[in-house]
């Protein structure tokens, strides 16, 4: 099993008890950062977020069913208070607890089920060369996603794009999309952008990180970038257990070179993962 596979039984199987983040990671046998970028890259979604989202959903169906202590409910589900309780649904469904029970239906709630883990991967997944990487800067727009928002990104792509060219200290005709800065929720901040020889005279809006020397499994993914999570999904999934590699608390990225056309999305990309050793 991988490590998802592992996160996703383990989640179902405890779901009315108290579970962490570092129980998650230790019956899936990687580090928090590992089961936490490997489960979103899977599934769309945080372990945490996930595991949420699935205890409410059966506090709901209790609910309907006329559970008749929502307080009871409220421990049972994993928060303090009532109130508390009350909060997270609302949140999660757009409605009272109080309200569903009293209609005694699940319809118009969206309720999220279990996931069943796609065993597709890619069967023709290249080998990774191994380079380490000189310290470099990048400069350009960032914003804060989550596993659940990450499909936003296309859009600062988007709003990037008429800056290249035109940036102070612009080196070269690559563009980098950077991930850093992740945490166990799942979040992280992704900046579109070039590198530069230096930090000075940058719009004030520009987000800057420095990438350190480091060594790096470049992975190329060939095919339309539409596709692109389905090959991270391999690596984090498939080929990084299977390679004995550990991560490396560093900058993973993606690499555009001068082929890649961001009009039609064709040409192909590098994806750069840090690694130990």
């Amino acid at each position: 099993m991988n490590p998802t596979e592992k996160a996703l039984w383990f989640v179902e199987s405890h779901l009315p008890e108290s579970v962490s983040l570092d129980d998650v990671a230790k019956s899936s046998g990687v580090s928090r950062f590992h089961v936490t970028r490997a489960f979103g890259a899977a599934t769309g979604r945080s372990v945490m977020g996930y595991m949420r989202s699935r205890r409410l959903t059966e506090a709901a169906r209790k609910l309907a069913a006329g559970a008749p202590d929502i307080l009871s409910l409220a421990l049972d589900t994993g928060y303090a208070s009532h109130e508390a309780f009350t909060r997270a649904f609302r949140d999660q469904f757009g409605t009272t607890p109080e309200l569903v029970r009293a209609q005694g239906s699940l319809d118009n709630l969206a309720l999220v089920e279990p996931i069943l883990m796609d065993q597709s991967f890619l069967t023709n997944l290249e080998p990774p060369r191994f380079e380490t990487s000189r310290p470099f800067l990048i400069a350009g727009l960032g914003e804060r996603y989550s596993c659940e928002t990450s499909a936003g990104i296309p859009m600062l792509w988007q709003r990037f794009g008429p800056y290249i060219g035109n940036i102070p200290g612009e080196i070269g005709d690559v563009a980098y999309g950077v991930c850093v800065n992740g945490d166990d929720a799942g979040n992280f901040d992704y900046i579109a952008g070039v590198e530069v020889s230096d930090f000075s005279d940058l719009p004030r809006e520009f987000s800057r990180v420095r990438v350190p020397a480091q060594k790096y499994a470049v992975f190329a993914h060939r095919d339309h970038i539409s596709t692109i999570r389905r090959t991270v999904n391999t690596i984090w999934n498939k080929w990084l257990p299977a390679s004995g590699h550990e991560i490396a608390d560093a900058p993973e990225f993606e690499r555009y070179g001068p082929e890649f056309d961001p009009r039609s999305g064709n040409g192909g990309l590098e994806i750069w993962i840090p690694v130990k050793g």
